[in-house]
């Protein structure tokens, strides 16, 4: 079991406080449009409510805010419109607030371009300020605290998503080049496929936070490594809100006083993982209630086992902005991409080419992006945020080189930059890899946001990052991105100039 060590010498002036609330973001206005998907689609039909899911941590003159939001992906441009308004309500600094999304793919969209999917007009007005709000009353629910954490493997829940195509059964992209060696989503022991493209971060971290007497509970923050599950025809929050619902009910049942909590599930590195399993056959009758109840057993055997050190642990937060470049179309897909879009007229996409061929406009006027990355210290504790959907093999080298005892990842944070795969990945090509507003920057983004959240986290900590000992690919992987990288048409998947 791990607990949270205080700073040497850490004062009791500095004892912690934290709030916690939930808010409805259900959207008001149907039907409304909903992204997640390759094309635009919109519904009418609210499923189940979404909400945010705030805490506030506030130790001496540090005050954090912690926002969980049920959205497939929010831009930087609102991120920062709802710190703002924030900010204003609270006083708490536009650099101490973090805003993440569980990445449901059935929430309304307040992303222009997010594949072939715009914005929702009305839900873009509405989402900024109903944020602000959640963190208004997170704040004004400050109280002393106390805090633990642990982290339990649950790998029967999440899996590589992406495989190694069969060399006899390469594929092309929508650009017509011959550059898919890995895909997700392969089918069921499909014999086309070879094995996973990369390794699964499976751990289950849960930051639980009582009342400073240990008498009620007040928030629980989990975190985890699984894409999302997939709700239906309408509005939803996805297998993230019926955990939250179901620790809700299992927590509060056993707590003395009944007392209601806000608990809430933050996406980890999932940008290559899934509940499925493909090396297996598909399991049959097995829907997201059975999921979100095993996982959710698997937490709350954990959370009952959690400690709750007396002292008082150090709260601190660091903020950097990198700004790096995205992979900008060469002339021949830029000539390809005016054509296609010139047919296409002002309707918006109806297939891949056409959404391909609109990002690659769009791709000219914005060549670059603004990434803001943040890591957080709650004693020995360490979070790291990055705005991109990253790959399971990510959060795994920031955990074993994070000079912290322990750590977790939360992507799709103050932004949505899209997936960044490590570099060999590029080179096996495949949907996560095409460029677009949601896969798009440049092939090295990934190491050097590694590099940056590590230095991050050693000035956190006054500590060195450990040494990285492996790489984590088995040897089937690590052969097949030496021979990707000797072919050169996977140039025209990466996206260069040629």
């Amino acid at each position: 079991m791990l607990c949270l060590d205080p700073a040497a010498g850490f004062s009791q002036a500095h004892k912690l406080s934290v709030g916690a609330h939930s808010i409805d973001i259900t959207p008001t206005q149907l039907p409304a449009i909903r992204n997640g998907g390759f094309t635009q689609r919109t519904y009418d039909k609210v499923l189940d409510k979404l909400h945010s899911r705030n805490f506030v941590l506030k130790s001496g003159d540090t005050t954090i805010a912690i926002a969980v939001v049920d959205s497939c992906m929010i831009p930087r441009d609102i991120c920062n419109l709802a710190k703002e308004l924030a900010s204003k309500k609270t006083g708490i600094p536009l650099n101490r607030i973090l805003i993440a999304s569980t990445h449901t793919h059935s929430a309304p969209s307040v992303m222009d371009l997010c594949l072939g999917t715009s914005s929702d007009p009305n839900y873009k007005k509405f989402l900024p300020s109903k944020l602000a709000e959640g963190i208004a009353l997170a704040h004004a629910n400050l109280e002393p605290a106390r805090i633990g954490v642990t982290v339990v493997n649950a790998p029967d829940h999440t899996h590589c998503r992406r495989w190694l195509k069969h060399p006899d059964k390469y594929a092309n992209d929508p650009f017509g080049e011959k550059t898919i060696r890995a895909m997700m989503h392969p089918g069921y022991q499909n014999p086309d496929y070879i094995g996973e493209a990369g390794p699964v971060d499976s751990g289950l971290s849960l930051l639980s936070i009582q009342s400073a007497d240990g008498k009620r509970q007040i928030g629980l923050l989990a975190n985890y490594s699984m894409h999302y599950f997939g709700a239906g025809g309408g509005f939803s929050a996805d297998y993230y809100g019926r955990f939250c619902d179901l620790m809700e009910e299992k927590i509060a049942s056993s707590a003395s006083d009944k007392a209601p909590f806000v608990a809430a599930m933050s996406q980890g590195t999932s940008g290559d993982l899934h509940w499925m399993d493909y090396s297996k056959p598909k399991k049959e009758n097995y829907g997201i209630d059975k999921y979100t109840a095993e996982l959710a057993t698997i937490a709350f055997d954990a959370f009952q086992k959690i400690d709750y050190p007396a002292d008082h642990p150090k709260l601190d937060m660091e903020q950097s902005t990198l700004t790096l470049g995205r992979r900008l179309p060469s002339k021949k897909r830029i000539a390809w991409a005016k054509l296609v879009n010139a047919k296409r007229g002002d309707r918006r996409p109806k297939d891949r080419p056409e959404v391909y061929a609109e990002q690659a406009a769009w791709f000219i006027k914005n060549p670059k992006e603004d990434l803001i990355l943040q890591t957080i210290r709650i004693g020995d504790l360490a979070i790291t945020t990055l705005p991109h959907e990253v790959y399971g093999i990510t959060g795994l080298k920031l955990k074993a080189q994070s000079p912290f005892k322990t750590t977790f990842n939360m992507e799709l944070a103050n932004g949505a930059a899209g997936y960044i795969p490590p570099p060999g990945q590029h080179y096996l090509g495949g949907y996560t890899t095409w460029p677009s507003r949601t896969a798009g920057m440049e092939v090295d983004t990934e190491p050097q946001i590694i590099d940056t959240l590590l230095g991050m986290l050693e000035k956190l900590s006054g500590k060195k990052r450990k040494a990285l000992t492996t790489d984590f690919y088995n040897p089937q992987q690590r052969e097949a991105i030496k021979k990707a990288k000797a072919d050169d048409n996977n140039l025209a998947n990466r996206g260069l100039e040629q």
